[in-house]
């Protein structure tokens, strides 16, 4: 659910942030990101048999060629859990919706906020956010700018990204992703010098709450609301 400016265009955006500390803005600047729909990708079954790759792989003089096994589906919510009763629900109401696409579209909006924060576009951002989540940005970066700092912040990792909650209000449909991630981030002040942050790798993990009325026709997910976990 991401911030960013144009996309692929089978990709879903997805922004949102509903009330972010002016603080928590300023001193880690990894955690903010839309989201888009990735190209469609072929879902190998769960109960494929993952050695099947290792006999299909190139022959050699004789002797088939070990092959990588294809890396297993990002891992989903029990479908008898709440979070997973309300996946269904989703898409029962919008047969497009895809909870593997989702997360995946939603690490590529994690890296695209985070990095837009830090580089001040507001421009990408906007298109991302909902109204109050783009304003807390906004305002976090007139205060670094007013102050003469500026952001530094790299995303080393993302290790996870997994649905932490979803929930289904009329057509409102509200999914909360649990993303854990290795970064750097430091405030820089005028001279260069850090005023906030480390040069260290550092995990982080942080709860996005993704929102979409789905009988309207943009495919956009809104960030409405962020914390730390």
């Amino acid at each position: 659910m991401g911030s960013s400016g144009s996309f692929p265009l089978d990709l879903v955006l997805f922004g949102m942030i509903a009330a972010f500390l002016v603080l928590r803005l300023r001193s880690i600047l990894g955690r903010r990101t839309g989201f888009e729909r990735p190209p469609e990708r072929v879902q190998v079954p769960p109960n494929a048999d993952a050695s099947r790759g290792m006999a299909e792989g190139r022959v050699i003089d004789g002797v088939a060629e070990p092959v990588a096994p294809v890396a297993p589906a990002r891992p989903l919510p029990d479908p008898a859990s709440p979070p997973g009763q309300a996946l269904a629900r989703i898409q029962r109401f919008d047969r497009s919706f895809d909870a593997v696409r989702f997360l995946d579209g939603g690490e590529a909006a994690f890296r695209i906020i985070v990095t837009a924060f830090a580089a001040g576009d507001r421009a990408r951002l906007r298109s991302l956010l909902a109204d109050d989540t783009y304003l807390a940005f906004d305002t976090a970066i007139r205060t670094r700018e007013t102050g003469g700092e500026r952001q530094h912040t790299e995303i080393r990792a993302i290790r996870s990204a997994t649905i932490e909650s979803a929930d289904l209000r009329g057509s409102i449909a509200d999914i909360t992703v649990r993303f854990v991630s290795d970064q750097v981030n430091m405030t820089l002040g005028r001279e260069g010098n850090a005023v906030a942050g480390t040069d260290a790798v550092t995990e982080i993990t942080d709860l996005w709450t993704f929102e979409r009325d789905l009988t309207q026709a943009d495919p956009t997910w809104r960030l409405v609301a962020a914390r730390s976990a």
